[in-house]
C-alpha cells in the first residue's frame, strides 16, 4: 500500500489529530512493510538468493514515508542504491521489487537491475543509482524539465550525507538555486558514509548550513519522527510549486544495519552502545506511541495490521522464486530508449 497523499496533520491537538487518523494508519502499515520486507531481503540475501550488492533501509523507514506522503503522483523520485524503502512508500508493489533482488523478469526492472536499480517509470520513480552522488544532478535535471514545461511538478532526490562532499552535489545545487528549479534534495543523514563518521570527512558536519552557499533554505530534520518529515517536505513542495526554488533537507537518522550486507550492524566503526541508543527511538515506535496516545491504535489492531504486512512480504518471497529469470535475449533489450522518449 502506498502512503496517502493527503493533506498532512500539523497540529499536536487531539481534536486537530483526529481527522488524519487513516493517514496516519497508512503511515504506520507502510513502514512495517518496509521494515518486514527489509527482514526478508536480508534472510534471502544471506542464503544466496539475492546477488550482487544489497544496501536495507532498516530504521531509516520515516523518512520515506515522510517525504513521499507530500508529493503528487505525477512527481519525480530519484534515489541512490538504498532505495528499497521509498520504492514500497511510493506504491512500488513488493511482489515486483523483490523479484528484482532476486534478478527474476517479473522485477520492476525485469531483473536486470538488481537491488541498486529500482524503477518505474509510471511512478515517477526514476531509479536507484549506483554511484555515490550521481543522481544527485538527474534530480535537478528533471526539475529543470518540470520547469521547462511550465507545469508545477516537483523533483525529490534522495542521497546519503557522503554524497554531499563531492562535486555534483555542488554544482547541481548551484544550478538549482541560481535557476530556483522546483526540486527538493534529501540527505538522509544516517551519520555514516559506508564505514566513515560525518564528523572524519565533512569540515562543516551541520550539512543544512551548506545551503546558504546556494541561495536555498536548509533544514535540519528529525527523521524518526514521520510527522517532523512531513511537515519539513510540505513546506519544502508548497515553495517547489511556488516557483520559489529548492530546499535541502538534512534529515537525520540512524540505520540498524551496517552499510550494505558485507558489514557489521555494530562493533566496527560505531558500537553496540550507539546502535542500541538508537533504537531508543525506533521511528515506528515513536508513531504507534503518538497514535496510541491519540486512541487511533490499541494493540489488536496493530497485530492485525502487523500479520497483514508480513503475509504480503512472505507472498513477495514465493512470487519471486517462482518467478522467471529474465530471457537472454533480455541483454539486447533497454540498452536505449525507444525514438521520441
Amino acid at each position: 500500500m502506498a502512503v496517502s497523499t493527503d493533506n498532512n496533520p500539523r497540529s499536536k491537538r487531539r481534536g486537530a489529530e483526529a481527522p488524519f487518523a487513516d493517514q496516519y494508519r497508512d503511515w504506520l502499515r507502510t513502514m512495517l512493510l518496509i521494515r518486514h520486507f527489509e527482514e526478508r531481503a536480508g534472510e534471502a540475501y544471506s542464503i544466496g538468493q539475492i546477488g550482487g550488492f544489497c544496501h536495507l533501509y532498516t530504521g531509516q523507514e520515516a523518512v520515506a514515508v515522510g517525504t513521499i506522503s507530500a508529493l503528487r503522483s505525477d512527481d519525480y523520485i530519484v534515489s541512490a542504491y538504498r532505495e528499497h524503502g521509498q520504492a514500497l512508500a511510493r506504491g512500488m508493489t513488493p511482489n515486483s521489487i523483490m523479484a528484482e533482488l532476486f534478478g527474476k523478469a517479473t522485477g520492476c526492472s525485469k531483473g536486470k537491475g538488481g537491488s541498486m536499480h529500482l524503477f518505474d517509470f509510471a511512478k515517477g520513480f526514476m531509479g536507484g543509482h549506483g554511484i555515490v552522488g550521481g543522481q544527485i544532478p538527474l534530480g535537478a535535471g528533471f526539475a529543470w524539465a518540470a520547469k521547462y514545461r511550465k507545469t508545477d511538478q516537483v523533483s525529490l532526490t534522495y542521497f546519503g550525507e557522503a554524497a554531499a562532499n563531492i562535486g555534483s552535489f555542488h554544482e547541481a545545487l548551484n544550478m538549482a538555486g541560481l535557476w530556483k528549479l522546483p526540486a527538493i534534495f534529501v540527505i538522509e543523514n544516517n551519520g555514516y558514509g559506508m564505514g566513515t563518521a560525518v564528523k572524519r570527512a565533512a569540515a562543516i558536519t551541520d550539512l543544512y548550513l551548506r545551503a546558504a552557499s546556494y541561495g536555498m533554505p536548509g533544514v535540519e530534520v528529525d527523521g524518526q519522527d514521520v510527522v517532523a518529515v512531513r511537515q519539513a517536505m510540505d513546506a519544502a513542495v508548497a515553495r517547489a510549486r511556488a516557483g520559489e526554488g529548492p530546499t535541502l533537507l538534512d534529515i537525520r537518522c540512524f540505520r540498524y544495519v551496517g552499510h550494505s550486507m558485507s558489514d557489521a550492524a555494530s562493533g566496527t566503526y560505531r558500537s553496540k552502545e550507539e546502535l542500541d541508543a538508537s533504537r531508543m527511538r525506533d521511528p515506528i515506535a515513536l508513531l504507534e506511541a503518538r497514535m496510541r496516545d491519540l486512541d487511533l491504535l490499541d494493540d489488536a489492531t496493530l497485530a492485525a495490521m502487523d500479520a497483514e504486512v508480513i503475509a504480503e512480504v512472505a507472498a513477495s518471497v514465493v512470487f519471486a522464486e517462482e518467478s522467471p529469470d529474465p530471457d537472454p535475449s533480455e541483454l539486447w533489450t533497454d540498452v536505449y530508449a525507444p525514438e521520441g522518449q
